[in-house]
């Protein structure tokens, strides 16, 4: 375990630097310039031959000088860190000549500390440690180059070229010695290439420590030749200091604008950290900062970002100015931006407008991030929905169809799999007590009871409002699991026994809104073999099974391919009839003649419709006509049947036979009140008289809406349509339906002709019905007469007429005129007229 740093060692570390090697270079630096002023003051006071001072005087304005010059200097920021770029140059070279070469360093020490000292204390800064190092390297820089200027000058009188030589020969010592320092304490600090360091301390100091050298020797030129000439160096010294400045400041800018525009390229991310992250890096290098901060505010909250500069300990002191900016987008708050330059004095207003335009741009890469990011858990929320049910968190039917798909198809396909199809039984009674508030908590139980009993790689779905699915994509099975056929039973018991569970689980009480209920499910159960069946077919096979199960009370039913096929064969019949009405031989009629009971001759003829089924073969009216009266083909139907009846009398026409055809109407074609017109173009179309054309309705559409059957029926009577009552007696307004509307004829039902012969009731209605046709002049016909026995008796009871498979079974349309010729031939009786005289 590490021991905790104690208070002085963190304050030794706050003062000489950030690492080792730099507190390493700062004690050796003050060791060494320390010794140097020591050896120096052990020296004997030597002036150069024609100095203008004293050791003495020389030595106090030695002191001064250095303090000017300090003062005097300027101070830039290389990254985090402040570079001097003072008047040291001059003074050193003018000190060589007016104090003694050992007590050089030892003035330049106090000068250069008391100069220091005093603007840490004008402008706080409070690294004593860095004004140790600078003071230090200065003094060191000095003693060095005394010592070459020395032993280079040697005697020399200072008006002689060797001391000139030797001055510059000293300057340069001091410049190397300095610069070298520089460069190795900030590569140390800062952990960067000692070139890149090199290359921007020597773009800053170059140009003035040159100049401080030229106008250190001017100055010992002047003041040896010609003192006057001091007097003009105030106002040069100023343009000079003037012109350093601003070629340090453009410098400085230049730089600052460059790191600007690849700091903003780099701002722009896809999320907040991101873009947060990059705005604090590159607030580092723009501004050479130490630290920077981000606090950002939102609806759900504030957050904190933060960055140390290179060399800096995190969490560690802030020297340096702080300047804060707050963020904002379209004047709404983003949050503050908060910088800690690493420059001690205070920010010049081109540093703050600087950062006041950084921290705009940031602000605007973090609102598009923000954007950016609300849009993605926008997606992510939009994807997640698309594939689940927002209520229960279940996957839907679309996910549950893909993700099972690809299940069954990754599975071993000789293993079955199953589908379990759960409906709750009278949910919408659940939702009109307890609201759709409590159906919704009803739903998310039965969703968490799903979610408990599902095993892991089931899939729960919900697939509608009340209907969840469960996929078990493999089950277990004890016979051979190769043979399919043989492990169908088993795998089917274990897929009912699950479906059983699962009904059991479903119906334990639950407390919803304050209610205490029980709900009960219906569950369909299909079993195929994985990989061969497609989910949605699955899907269908388990509806069609829990449909069954209502029909029959159960619940729990299964998949049975046999009333599949009937349902899907009703499911397509309305699209096959379009087809069939596009074609010419599927619509088809087959006509059953009425004979007179007595002599056989035909009476008239009903037009049987029927369907011949490309698939299925032949269809009777009774497999397609209630679809057809429930659609909207119902018109187009009895367009064609009309066509073909008419079409099928105007044949026999031709041979002479003059017998009407008849045609069942359906109870919506009595709605219709164009029905009447639709009729009446028919018999145009084939040039018909409309006596030829009798339209059979059943009471129990005579008795319905019965203003609109009226109306429609009477129309039809004025046209000179033949009406006639069909399946008389099984309903249970006969009388009034024959009394409230005038037909032409009353067809007894075949249920009482089959009767007749052993129940008296039956013969009693047969006898009433053809007393009632006499009496009302109508004429009567009985239904389904099959033997002679039958015929005989109607015949004994007065009945007139009738048709049944013992005079002709239906047959095409084709074969009638036969058929009608033949029973024509086989009596010289005259055909009865449908319309009795008089009748009304």
């Amino acid at each position: 375990m590490i021991p905790p740093m104690s208070p002085h060692r963190r304050a030794w570390i706050e003062l000489t630097g950030r690492s080792r090697p730099v507190r390493v270079l700062t004690v050796t630096v003050v060791v060494a310039a320390l010794a140097a002023v020591l050896l120096g003051a052990l020296q004997t006071a030597h002036l150069p031959t024609g100095s203008p001072l004293s050791p003495v005087d020389g030595g106090c304005v030695a002191v001064v000088l250095a303090a000017i010059a300090q003062l005097a200097g300027l101070r830039f920021r290389l990254g985090p860190d402040a570079v001097s770029v003072s008047w040291a140059e001059a003074a050193v070279v003018v000190g060589l000549v007016i104090c003694p070469a050992g007590w050089l360093p030892a003035a330049t020490l106090a000068g250069i500390g008391a100069a220091w000292l005093l603007l840490a204390w004008l402008t706080g800064m409070r690294n004593i440690a860095e004004i140790v190092h600078l003071v230090a390297s200065m003094t060191l820089g000095v003693s060095a180059a005394a010592l070459v200027t020395s032993l280079l000058a040697g005697d020399a009188g200072v008006r002689s070229g060797r001391l000139a030589l030797a001055l510059v020969a000293g300057a340069a010592t001091y410049l190397l010695i300095t610069f070298g320092l520089v460069v190795l304490t900030l590569t140390l600090q800062r952990g960067t290439s000692p070139g890149q360091v090199a290359a921007k301390v020597l773009y800053a100091k170059a140009p003035m420590s040159t100049g401080n050298v030229l106008v250190g020797l001017c100055a010992v030129y002047a003041l040896v030749r010609e003192p006057f000439w001091l007097l003009a160096f105030g106002p040069a010294l100023w343009l000079l200091h003037r012109t350093y400045r601003f070629h340090l400041r453009a410098g400085e800018e230049r730089r600052m604008w460059e790191a600007f525009a690849a700091a903003t390229v780099r701002l722009p991310g896809t999320s907040e950290a991101e873009v947060a992250r990059a705005g604090l890096r590159g607030a580092l290098d723009v501004f050479g900062a130490r630290r920077a901060e981000l606090e950002l505010h939102s609806e759900y909250g504030s957050r904190r970002y933060s960055q140390d500069g290179p060399g800096q300990d995190p969490g560690g002191a802030r020297s340096g100015p702080a300047v804060t900016r707050s963020m904002a987008v379209a004047g709404r708050p983003v949050g503050e931006f908060t910088v800690w330059l690493g420059e001690p004095t205070l920010p010049v207003p081109n540093d703050e407008a600087v950062i006041t335009a950084y921290g705009e741009a940031l602000a605007g890469a973090l609102h598009d991030a923000a954007a950016h990011q609300r849009i993605a858990e926008l997606d992510a929320r939009v994807a997640h929905n698309r594939v689940h049910d927002p209520l229960t968190g279940l996957i839907n039917r679309s996910a549950l169809v893909s993700d099972g798909d690809a299940v069954l198809r990754t599975g071993r396909r000789d293993r079955p799999a199953a589908l379990l199809l759960l409906d709750v039984v009278d949910f919408r009674g659940v939702n009109s007590t307890l609201g759709h508030g409590g159906g919704d908590e009803v739903l998310r139980v039965i969703a968490e009871r799903l979610t408990e009993q599902a095993r892991p790689g089931e899939l729960v779905a919900r697939i509608g409002d009340d209907e969840f699915a469960l996929l078990l994509p493999a089950l277990t099975t004890l016979a051979d699991p190769a043979g399919w056929a043989h492990g169908a039973p088993h795998s089917l018991s274990h897929a009912l026994r699950r479906a059983r569970e699962l009904v059991e689980q479903l119906r334990l009480p639950m407390q919803v809104a304050g209610v205490r209920l029980a709900v009960e499910v219906t569950v369909g159960a299909v079993v195929a073999q994985a990989g061969h069946v497609e989910l949605n077919e699955l899907l269908r096979r388990a509806s069609l099974a829990a449909g069954r199960a209502k029909e029959q009370g159960l619940t729990v039913g299964t998949y049975d391919s046999g009333q599949d096929a009937s349902s899907t064969d009703q499911l397509a019949l309305l699209a096959e009839l379009q087809d069939a009405f596009a074609a010419d031989d599927q619509i088809v009629l087959h006509l059953q003649p009425a004979v007179d009971l007595i002599t056989g001759e035909p009476t008239g003829c009903e037009a049987l419709v029927r369907w011949r089924h490309p698939r299925r073969g032949q269809l009777s009216p009774g497999e397609f006509l209630p679809a057809v009266e429930r659609s909207e083909l119902l018109i187009p139907f009895t367009r064609r049947v009309l066509d073909l009846a008419l079409a099928a009398a105007a044949d026999w026409t031709a041979y002479g036979i003059d017998v009407p055809v008849s045609v069942n109407v359906s109870a919506r074609s009595l709605t219709d009140p164009t029905f009447p017109a639709q009729v009446t173009e028919a018999l145009r179309r084939h040039r018909t008289p409309a006596s030829r054309l009798v339209l059979e309705i059943t009471e129990s559409v005579a008795v319905s809406e019965r203003d609109i059957v009226d109306d429609v029926l009477a129309r039809l009577r004025a046209t000179g349509v033949q009406l006639s009552l069909d399946d008389f007696g099984t309903g249970f307004s006969s009388l009034s339906s024959v009394t409230r509307i005038p037909v032409d004829e009353i067809k007894i039902d075949r249920s009482f002709v089959d009767e007749m012969i052993d129940k008296a009731a039956a013969g009693a209605v047969v006898r009433g019905a053809v007393e009632l046709g006499t009496r009302l002049g109508v004429r009567v016909v009985a239904e389904g007469i099959e033997t002679v026995e039958q015929r005989a008796a109607l015949i004994a009871l007065g009945c007139p007429s009738a048709q049944g498979y013992h005079f002709c079974k239906p047959m095409p349309a084709d074969k009638i005129v036969q058929a009608l010729s033949q029973l024509r031939k086989s009596s010289s009786a005259t055909v009865t007229p449908l319309r009795a005289d008089g009748a009304s």
